[in-house]
């Protein structure tokens, strides 16, 4: 954009943006003639994707703002209101710098539109949120969030009827309304309360979200009998877990010893780089507590509290279990105790996504239920849930997970739920301890029965309107000219989620069934895989590589060829990146 073309569309935002901060904003840009800021706030409007919206706090039409948010929910209510007579929404939101606010923009923009809106009094995790569309029988659902990104984003997920993130035909349906919108409605929050059409909420939701957690326990005893044997540290990470999983623990016996300075709410987040359970780095402080308290176990969850990560003692010291190690700890758990306590039903069903390890796959296939892989996104999950309720013949969701740290035990809710999934993973670790295991050995016990795995993620930043275009250049680099060699091993196979294609043996054959998504995924000779994806919420591209050994090799040899040839695939992929 020229500057000329930059100075229009500034003048523009401002003259609509009613907020001092962002105003402001924008008009010390103006100010000091910043036409490259200028142009990374205003080349571009925010782009409302099939989740909802996310992007880093600022004024323009390219950032995180009042305007911005009233105009995509305006796109929103006139959906409701076309798809449903007399619709209600819920609206909750994390901890992050701004969410209360976009929160309740939100909400009077839908009070306004006359669709009745349940707002969170203060800060709750989305798993809540997602509970609460349920419990309320809500037509949508908005969480503000932006998951575990650095402070300065933000965002909101837009939820359907069921309790899960949009899909076809509600996300491309709300889409083409939020890009008609040039107007939008509000009211103010006294004129919303007094007509009825905003409604704040809390312990009506709380209350029963938390006893559905107790009720999950599949082995309720162990709270019984061995809560007071195990010591657990806690990290929030200044998000929203702090409001219910510490009344959770304490109501089954367990207590929480949680870290104090990541406990009190913040969306600077002052004590991480990122908030982020699955970095080493946000864990740290909850690794030095668990050391000195000598504790068996540390549970951390990002500040919308939808993903776990966990810590346990070994050898004298801690490790970090990834998602894929807990998602298979989880699922052997889940479903050998459903069966041993007459609880598992007749026809179960597994869910994983692409890019999660197979572990996962033959663990709960070994009980005899039905596993499905998926595109990455809970809300894929979530999908399936609902279509084996309206149809399933029988078949019954138990468990799913994503190696991003998200998992869903049950259905009571339709996203990834960390708070669930931290009340599940305790009584793992009980049952483990119980029977004179550690978590570690149970862990190293499937690796002996079904294979050594092990997986790794390599991401790539590019930033700006530059970066995108990288990025689409990548991803059509790799369709039209694939490597013939991932480091030393040969490519077999390639699959492209966006055609619904794999070429094998020179043909190419149209047999994915699932929806177009820009993800392809190399299999090599040995049967390890390389999946590329560009991030739906960030500006990156994900390589994921997973490798394994032979079932029944010892794990002193196993260790070494599966860590020679993560090593080899890592330096393929560090080169592909680089090149």
């Amino acid at each position: 954009m020229t500057n000329d073309e930059l100075k229009t569309a500034a003048e523009a935002y401002l003259a609509r943006e009613e907020h001092p901060f962002f105003k402001k904003d924008v008009e010390a840009l103006l100010k000091a003639a910043n036409w490259t800021e200028l142009n990374e706030r205003f080349y571009t409007a925010l782009s409302f994707g099939t989740g909802g919206l996310r992007g880093a706090i600022g004024g323009g039409t390219n950032r995180m703002n009042p305007l911005m948010v009233r105009s995509a929910t305006q796109g929103l209510a006139t959906y409701v209101n076309a798809a449903v007579k007399g619709g209600s929404a819920v609206i909750a939101h994390d901890s992050r710098n701004y969410s209360d606010l976009f929160a309740l923009e939100a909400a009077l923009v839908l009070a306004a539109n006359g669709i009745k809106t349940y707002l969170f009094k203060n800060l709750r995790p989305t798993p809540v949120l997602s509970f609460a569309v349920r419990r309320l029988k809500a037509t949508t659902g908005i969480v503000v969030t932006a998951s575990h990104n650095p402070p300065e984003y933000n965002g909101y997920k837009v939820y359907w009827n069921d309790g899960a993130q949009v899909l076809p035909p509600h996300d491309k349906g709300i889409i083409d309304e939020v890009r008609k919108v040039s107007a939008y409605k509000t009211m103010t929050k006294a004129d919303a309360l007094a007509k009825g059409l905003l409604v704040e909420i809390e312990e009506e939701i709380d209350g029963p979200y938390c006893e559905m957690v107790k009720a999950q326990a599949i082995r309720p005893e162990l709270f019984r009998t061995q809560a007071g044997k195990v010591k657990v540290v806690y990290t929030p990470l200044h998000g929203t877990g702090i409001t219910v999983l510490p009344r959770i623990m304490k109501d089954l016996g367990i207590a929480l010893s949680t870290v104090a300075a990541q406990a009190v709410p913040d969306g600077n987040f002052p004590t991480v780089a990122s908030p982020n359970p699955e970095e080493h780095s946000a864990m740290q402080l909850a690794l030095d507590q668990a050391a000195r308290e000598n504790a068996d176990i540390i549970i951390g969850t990002d500040p919308d509290a939808d993903r776990i990560g966990i810590g346990v003692p070994w050898k004298g010291g801690w490790v970090l279990l990834n998602g894929n190690q807990l998602g298979a700890l989880l699922a052997d758990y889940i479903f050998s105790s459903l069966k041993a306590v007459g609880k598992l039903p007749a026809k179960p069903v597994f869910i994983n996504t692409i890019v999660t390890t197979e572990l996962h796959v033959l663990i709960a296939q070994s009980y005899g239920a039905r596993t499905e892989r998926v595109l990455t996104g809970f809300k894929y999950i979530g999908e399936k849930i609902r279509g084996y309720e309206a149809g399933g013949e029988g078949w019954k969701y138990v468990f799913g997970g994503e190696e991003s740290y998200g998992f869903l035990f049950g259905d009571s809710v339709r996203d990834k739920d960390a708070i669930s999934s931290a009340a599940i993973t305790i009584e793992m670790a009980l049952w483990h301890l119980s029977q004179g295991r550690s978590v570690m050995q149970a862990l190293n016990d499937l690796y002996e029965k079904y294979g050594l795995f092990q997986e790794i993620l390599i991401s790539k930043t590019f930033k700006g309107q530059a970066g995108l275009e990288t990025m689409k250049a990548f991803m059509k680099g790799l369709r039209s000219n694939p490597p013939k060699k991932v480091g030393p091993l040969a490519l077999v196979k390639l699959l492209d989620y966006q055609a619904g294609t794999t070429w094998a043996a020179g043909k190419v054959t149209k047999d994915i069934d699932l929806p177009s998504s820009d993800v392809v995924q190399f299999v090599l000779e040995d049967g390890s895989t390389v999946t590329v994806r560009p991030s739906g919420t960030e500006p990156k591209i994900k390589f994921y590589a997973s490798c394994r050994a032979e079932k029944g090799l010892p794990l002193d040899q196993a260790r070494p060829k599966v860590d020679a040839k993560i090593k080899a695939l890592t330096e393929a992929l560090d080169g592909m990146i680089q090149g």
